[in-house]
């Protein structure tokens, strides 16, 4: 196969470098407001905790439908094809969920909403691993925070909205105005075939490489319990200050924001930590301040208790889950986008157990029983934790693995 030459950044490639971190801080935003609005979602809707963790799990089922067909979609045309598309789309299938009124309406919505945020996030990476390819050194950490700034303000502006007691359909039809512009203008300096040339399909040739499942499995735990962590905070943790902590629904909104600034401020300095400390110090610290964070949650008196503990919390998490695809790379040097490919389908699987066990164990006892769930997934890093420093695999051993 012949591999595109990285290219020099040339202005054009800047400008779809900064519209692609535009899409990702756009996501993140229409993300956040829905998830920190999910008490208000069971309010408007009528929708009992009892049925709230099905609703919920429904919405990374149809995410994984959705990213199977974006890559369909995205051979017959292209992946800034799809994304000018489907981030239009999902803002508006934001404010839609906070029009209606009924239960089948908000299935509806959210069933939308899975589809096209899963088609989204798809199209997105693509985008971004065809521009890291142009630009032949890594720079998909920086779009990922730009998804976490756009998790920031749109928390606050969900905490905004509960403090006036703006409404669904005010909050989520306001942000879609300002959101659908929005995409629409960043969408046109997205990176085209004149920009990638064949980055992106080598990219996806290097992903179908064959390599064994077997050395990659403890990793794939590893971020899967990472994920069920993180959708745990996502779906409950406004939920657990407004029903266990009595917290005001204005206050309770910055569980998430706190999270969201954590994880921020921690991908600003990670990769400091690990090249000072190495990868093994900052993946077992990372683990064990995640871990307190779930307590200082489990044991809060009162909100700010509560919001401590899901920032320290994000403090945590941010250093294990760029680690794991890192890992996977040096385990396997000559194949690692198809390492990482791998990896990240188990992200999907933690959002698709996480949801729905925080809210079964929510129903039979509490929320903060419930948390110490992901707690202790997320302690069973600790002995995976050596995973992180593999000795990487041969070529000739690629070679004679099944896939």
């Amino acid at each position: 196969m012949q591999v595109t030459a990285p290219a020099e950044p040339t202005p054009r490639l800047r400008q779809a470098r900064a519209a692609l971190a535009v899409s990702f801080f756009l996501q993140g935003t229409t993300f956040a407001l829905l998830v920190t609005c999910i008490t208000d979602l069971q309010k408007r809707y009528g929708l009992s905790d009892g049925l709230l963790p099905l609703f919920l799990a429904a919405v990374p089922i149809l995410a994984g439908v959705g990213s199977i067909t974006s890559e369909t979609l995205v051979k017959r045309t292209t992946a800034r094809g799809v994304l000018r598309v489907v981030q239009p789309a999902l803002c508006l299938t934001l404010a839609l969920t906070g029009l209606g009124s009924q239960l089948w309406q908000l299935a509806v919505a959210l069933g939308l909403f899975g589809l096209l945020v899963g088609a989204l996030d798809a199209s997105m990476n693509m985008l971004g691993v065809g521009l890291q390819h142009r630009y032949g050194r890594s720079i998909m950490i920086g779009f990922h925070a730009a998804f976490s700034l756009g998790g920031i303000v749109g928390a606050a502006i969900a905490a905004i909205g509960a403090h006036w007691d703006t409404g669904l359909p005010l909050l989520f039809g306001g942000a879609a105005i300002v959101l659908v512009p929005a995409a629409i203008v960043a969408g046109r300096w997205f990176a085209g075939p004149a920009e990638l040339g064949d980055a992106v399909r080598e990219a996806a040739e290097l992903a179908a490489r064959r390599i064994p499942w077997k050395p990659l499995l403890p990793l794939c735990a590893v971020m899967a319990f990472a994920y069920i962590a993180d959708a745990s905070v996502s779906n409950y943790s406004v939920k657990y200050l407004t029903d266990g902590l009595d917290s005001p629904e204005d206050l309770a909104k910055f569980s998430y924001l706190g999270y969201m600034v954590a994880m921020l401020l921690g991908r600003a300095v990670g990769d400091r930590a690990v090249q000072r400390f190495t990868v093994l110090p900052v993946v077992r610290t990372g683990t064990a301040v995640a871990a307190a964070g779930f307590l200082i949650a489990v044991l809060a008196p009162g909100p700010w208790g509560g919001i401590l503990g899901f920032t320290v919390l994000g403090f945590g998490i941010c250093a294990i889950i760029p680690q794991v695809f890192a890992a996977g790379g040096r385990l396997f040097p000559h194949a690692s986008d198809a390492a990482v490919a791998r990896l990240n389908l188990f992200n999907y699987v933690g959002f698709l157990i996480g949801s729905p066990l925080v809210g079964a164990l929510a129903e039979l006892s509490n929320y903060r029983w419930a948390f110490c769930a992901p707690m202790l997934l997320v302690l069973a890093v600790l002995p995976l934790a050596p995973h992180f420093a593999p000795a990487p695999a041969e070529p000739a051993d690629l070679a004679k693995s099944p896939a």
